[in-house]
């Protein structure tokens, strides 16, 4: 259950960071509100996985995911670039991840 309050929890750090964009610097309510929910369930949920699972591998996951997840947002809804160091970068991210998931017993 911890990994599925992780992942939730890295979900949720995707909507604020996009949100957080959308926000235009706290200039938009709406995104501003969403960004600040989201952040609060994020880390809301976070605190509850790291109740079971080591810090030293619920963070990075944590972060990874956020990562890789604003870079695809930044592709797919903010049409930025694909390019190739940033593609092998995010595999890097996802590598990371997995091999955290991995290392992990809870």
């Amino acid at each position: 259950m911890a990994w599925v309050l992780l992942f939730a929890a890295g979900l949720l750090e995707i909507v604020w960071a996009v949100a957080l964009k959308q926000s235009h610097g706290f200039s938009r309510l709406a995104p501003t509100l969403i960004a600040g929910a989201a952040l609060l369930g994020s880390l809301a949920l976070l605190a509850q996985a790291m109740r079971v699972l080591p810090l030293s591998v619920a963070y990075p996951v944590w972060t990874g995911i956020g990562a890789l997840g604003a870079v695809l947002a930044g592709v797919a809804l903010a049409g930025e670039a694909p390019s190739l160091s940033r593609v092998l970068a995010a595999a890097l991210i996802l590598a990371g991840v997995v091999l955290m998931k991995t290392s992990s017993s809870g």
